[in-house]
């Protein structure tokens, strides 16, 4: 089986305590005997944070710049060099504070397209006193940029309790759940919490498998350029029956344990008819509203690279470069992951339609 490297997401506004939460994960993850790496941005030219971690622990360094806009896209070839490099265990991403979330798993679900790699979970650090003083308010771009990292978040670290009062813990509390009912809320002090329990995988989810297991045997994969050659011409139904497909891939490789999960990959392992698969993509619910993929077409001879946004769709044949296999990813905000994995498969006809 081919190593999918685990990716974890942290987010949080400036000062909120991530660097403390990353620390944290990389000697837990150290202590397991894994092999951990970091994808670290920060506005600026010197990423001070980076001296945290250490010169045993690889790290990319993004600067002058968030992953969210002015290098996001340089975050799909950053992940693969560190993964060709260095060979990870698991990948932690620290975004800047300023980051919005959900371009920085858009950018992760980029790159997802052109490696094995999956999001396990995108975690969010809140500053407990901070979003109460903010509350109080109820206003300003930071108020809002709070509340999109905490409403994106998969689980939620509320950290710093022991500077605010027991009447304002509740509070927090409650607003916090109403802003993100679905995901778990675990109070901290300086991050400090089992870290077992903040990384929990649902025991349901038949696609999970332990990091050390995948590590062992691990074969070597081809990681490629992620730059492709493509031809602007239309989604054309009419081409022969002609492809070319690995069909060893795996399959449906959830983002998140629970049902609101944040984005989902699912590999395909051949290719499907185009008019089923559009027939699905039109009735995607109204919460899933990114998707993008590389499929390969039962009915056609050309390989095309498929977005989603404002449902709308939009199909460009493509050439990849090396072995990219057929993956398609759905970004959105609590949607059921496990009724799509069942529309996909029963596209691919692994379950009847009956």
């Amino acid at each position: 089986m081919e190593h999918v490297t685990p990716i974890y997401i942290l987010s949080g506004f400036l000062g909120s305590g991530k660097t403390t939460l990353l620390s944290r994960l990389i000697t837990s993850f150290k202590q397991q005997g894994l092999r951990p790496a970091i994808v670290m941005n920060e506005i600026g030219e010197v990423n001070i944070e980076g001296l945290v971690a250490g010169e045993e622990v690889p790290t990319a360094e993004m600067l002058s710049g968030c992953i969210c806009c002015t290098i996001r896209s340089d975050l799909s070839s950053e992940i693969a060099m560190l993964i060709q490099r260095e060979q990870p265990d698991v990948i932690v991403i620290e975004a800047t504070g300023i980051a919005n979330p959900i371009e920085i798993l858009d950018a992760a679900a980029e790159a997802s397209l052109y490696m094995r790699i999956d999001v396990k979970k995108l975690i969010t650090v809140v500053d407990a006193a901070h979003l109460l003083h903010l509350n109080i308010e109820q206003k300003g771009k930071t108020y809002r940029l709070m509340q999109e990292q905490i409403r994106a978040a998969s689980a939620l670290v509320l950290n710093k309790m022991d500077q605010v009062t027991d009447q304002g813990k509740e509070t927090v509390q409650q607003l916090v759940e109403r802003w993100n009912p679905y995901a778990p809320i675990m109070p901290a002090v300086r991050c400090d919490i089992k870290l077992e329990d903040l990384l929990q995988s649902d025991p349901q989810d038949r696609d999970e498998h332990s990091i050390a297991h995948n590590r062992e045997g691990r074969d070597a994969h081809e990681h490629t350029d992620k730059n492709k050659q493509a031809n602007s011409h239309e989604h054309d139904h009419s081409h022969e029956h002609d492809h070319e497909h690995d069909h060893s891939h795996e399959h449906g490789h959830a983002h998140d344990s629970h049902d609101h999960v944040m984005s989902y990959t699912y590999y395909f392992s051949h290719p499907v008819n185009s008019v089923e698969f559009e027939r699905l993509i039109a009735g995607l619910p109204r919460d899933v509203y990114r998707a993008k993929g590389i499929l390969t077409f039962s009915d056609t001879n050309s390989r095309f690279l498929f977005q989603y946004a404002f449902r709308e769709s939009d199909f460009m044949k493509i050439t990849p470069q090396g072995q990219v296999p057929d993956v398609v990813v759905f970004i959105g905000e609590h949607f059921q992951k496990s009724l799509l994995r069942e529309q996909l498969e029963k596209l691919e006809g692994k379950t009847s339609w009956a």
